[in-house]
Parts: structure tokens; C-alpha cells; sequence
């Protein structure tokens, strides 16, 4: 295991139960050794379930199951490996998947496609079925309402600790629970959504709403984020709501005033994975925060901020703690979106560095390098073209995660 992330929170949160969830997690040897490999999650009848998946053209073969599934909207179970991505595995990975979803819809009786699966590591090696489908039987019968840490712990790979978080919710008055986990490190870059995320809720919300939700905290949170610029092949989030927990007023839409809290805690939650996963970005030393405003829509300033947070040579000006703000300027411009050079602004830390297309007068650089020295790094551009605005997460490029990944496989 690397060495735990100097940006990592400083416990797993104490994360309630959510009533209708049942997980457990063990190791079967899919690649590592000493460390569990194996998440089952089961929910009772009647679960809703939405998802998002990676658009990459490689897909892996459980996405393509899942994207399958979800059109019934009704989900039982969810099986998680890491160390083996069956990712460009052909025809054997499509049966491993098969034979998962039945195995584990035998234990749950339910149908096959009510089986969600989802995989991470290594692309392009056969999947071991047989170990996996060997170990579901124990893992039926240990489940537990609380082993949310042992599912996290699961669902790693080069991530340097477990990812967790919760939230209360109220709808119309009646309290609700909000609990997810995440793994991710590597191979982080919006498109769709990144890495693996399963979130579940006591909440009655039915499927058509639930995704409508999904997809709408996604695009501020899971696909805010990057690491190193890589859209992995299996990059999968699932909401799974039970409705097993206190009754409270029917939801029909995703536009229902009394699901405001809900909607607000769902994505502050996500987001809150979300950075836990920039937190522990293979090698990060520093998190860094892009707040890009006066672009032409809210997607313009996404773009524009994954811009600058994708820059090699912004990343290593931040390792390097160097406030070499003309990287910053450079990235805004490759960005493809509309910028007024003569109007653009910057900010570092709080200090304004640029104005007006050019360096503010009697420009001081101590503070702004002062504030590179810390952990945690501010960046606010402001285009000059209209009103959309958007916040962009990222951390810094070292060498790290060079190491890291020229030895991923060794």
C-alpha cells in the first residue's frame, strides 16, 4: 500500500445505518494480497436505482451490464471487485459478469438484472470469476447494516485510504439518511462521472426522479474533478433509494419543493467524495480549487477550469510551489471557450495577480508565494464574457505519481 495521502481526512466517518442495506466485504485473491478485494451490497425489494457511466469508447463489460439494467430502474444487489477491471476482456468477460449477476441473484432472490457490478484495476487481464463467485455465499450471509468501512476498504486500488460520507436530509420535515463510499486515485478525469461511487438513501424516491437527481449533482461534483487528465474505462455511480426509512411526503419530481434539502445534501455529499478522491490523486501533495467565473454558461467555465486543472505545466508549477501565474493564463487560453484576454482577471490565494490583460501594478509575489507553500490552493478567474460560473477540483502532479504508475503492475 503507498503511504497514506498527506490530504486524507483524518478518520473514516462514523456513518449510520440506512435501512434496506445490508454490506459485506472479504479478500479472494483477485490481485492483492493481505487486503480485501470483494464488496456485496444488498438492498431489499423494492430499491430504486440510478446510475452514470463513463462514455469512454473501451467501456468494460460491467458497464455495459449495468447500463443494461438500469432501464427497469429496480436494483437487489450491487457486487464491487477491485484489482482486475474486466476491462477489454471479450467474450470471458461478458460470461464472468453473466455468471456474477446470477450467482448473486440466487442469493438475493431476485432476477439477474436487478444485479448491479462494477470493477476496477488492471485492463485487459481474464477476470478471475471463479474467485469471486466462490466468495458471494459468505459474503450473503455476513452482511450488515454497518460495514460501511470494510466496503470502502474493498473497493480500492492504488488509493490510500477509504472514502466515506454521510448526511441527514429532511423532506418535508421528515428526517432521511444519505450515506456513500468512493474509490479513486488514478486514471481521474470527467466524463460522465470518475471512478467508482455507490450512494444510498432510506428515501422513497422513485426512479425517473432519482436519476433526474443523479444526473444533476453529478455535473457539479463527480464530473468537477481531476487528477491526471485519464478517463478510465469503468467509471460507474450508483443511487440506490429503499424507501425503507421514516414515511414522509410522496416525492413525483425532481422539482418538488420539499425535496430541496435533499437535492442540496445529495450533492454536497458527492462533492464531498468527490475531493476526498482529489485528496488522495496519485502522489498529491496539495489540493487545489478552481473557481472560474464570467464564462459564457456554466459548462464554458467547466471547461475552462478543467483546462487549467489538467495543465502538466500548471500541476508541477503548484508541486513546485512556484506562482507562475502565466501557466494559469496559457491554460484559459487552450480551453476552446470564450475568454477576453483584455478583460481577464486572476486571483491566487485570495491576492489578485492579474487585471485587465496584464500583471497588476506594483504586483507583490510574497504572499502568492506564500500561499503556494500551504495545502490547500485557491485559484479565481474571472473570463469576461458573461455570467456562468463553475468550481473545478484538482491536485498537484509530483513525482509520486510517476513512481506510482511505472510500477503499477510490478
Amino acid at each position: 500500500m503507498p503511504e497514506r495521502s498527506p490530504l486524507a481526512p483524518a478518520h473514516f466517518p462514523q456513518m449510520p445505518p440506512v435501512a434496506g442495506v445490508r454490506l459485506a466485504a472479504t479478500a479472494c485473491g483477485i490481485r492483492y494480497k493481505g487486503r480485501t478485494d470483494l464488496m456485496l451490497a444488498l438492498l431489499d425489494p423494492g430499491t430504486a436505482v440510478a446510475g452514470v457511466f463513463t462514455r469512454s469508447a473501451m467501456a468494460s463489460a460491467p458497464v455495459d451490464w449495468c447500463r443494461a439494467g438500469l432501464k427497469k430502474g429496480r436494483g437487489r444487489a450491487i457486487v464491487v471487485n477491485s484489482g482486475n477491471s474486466n476491462a477489454f476482456t471479450g467474450r470471458r468477460g461478458r460470461e464472468s459478469v453473466r455468471r456474477t449477476a446470477q450467482t448473486t441473484a440466487r442469493l438475493a432472490g431476485c432476477r439477474p438484472e436487478e444485479v448491479f457490478v462494477a470493477s476496477t484495476g488492471v485492463i485487459g487481464e481474464p477476470p478471475p470469476a471463479d474467485k469471486i463467485i466462490a466468495a458471494l455465499p459468505a459474503l450473503r450471509n455476513s452482511a450488515t447494516a454497518t460495514a460501511w468501512n470494510p466496503a470502502a476498504d474493498a473497493i480500492m486500488t492504488t488509493d490510500t485510504f477509504p472514502k466515506g460520507a454521510t448526511r441527514t436530509a429532511s423532506i418535508a420535515g421528515t428526517k432521511v439518511v444519505i450515506n456513500g463510499i468512493a474509490k479513486g486515485s488514478g486514471m481521474i478525469a470527467p466524463d460522465m462521472a470518475t471512478m467508482l461511487a455507490f450512494v444510498f438513501t432510506d428515501a422513497a424516491i422513485p426512479p425517473r426522479v432519482l436519476q433526474s437527481l443523479l444526473t444533476q449533482a453529478n455535473a457539479r461534483t463527480f464530473n468537477a474533478i481531476t487528477v491526471d487528465g485519464d478517463t478510465s474505462t469503468s467509471d460507474t455511480v450508483i443511487l440506490a433509494a429503499t424507501g425503507k426509512g421514516p414515511k414522509h411526503r410522496k416525492v413525483t419530481r425532481v422539482g418538488d419543493p420539499h425535496l430541496r434539502d435533499f437535492r442540496a445534501k445529495l450533492e454536497d455529499l458527492m462533492q464531498d467524495l468527490a475531493k476526498q478522491i482529489v485528496r488522495d490523486g496519485e502522489g498529491a501533495q496539495k489540493l487545489v480549487t478552481i473557481n472560474v467565473a464570467g464564462a459564457a454558461s456554466e459548462a464554458a467555465a467547466r471547461k475552462i477550469g478543467l483546462a487549467i486543472g489538467n495543465s502538466p505545466l500548471v500541476k508541477t508549477a503548484v508541486a513546485g510551489e512556484d506562482a507562475n501565474w502565466g501557466r494559469i493564463v496559457m491554460a484559459v487560453g487552450k480551453s476552446g471557450e470564450k475568454a477576453n484576454r483584455d478583460k481577464l482577471k486572476i486571483r491566487i490565494g485570495g491576492v489578485v495577480v492579474a487585471r485587465n490583460g496584464a500583471v497588476v501594478p506594483g504586483y507583490d509575489e510574497a504572499p502568492v508565494a506564500a500561499h503556494m507553500k500551504t495545502r490547500d490552493i485557491v485559484i479565481d478567474v474571472d473570463v469576461g464574457i458573461g455570467k456562468g460560473r463553475a468550481t473545478v477540483w484538482t491536485c498537484d502532479l509530483t513525482h509520486g505519481y510517476i513512481a506510482i504508475n511505472a510500477e503499477y503492475r510490478s
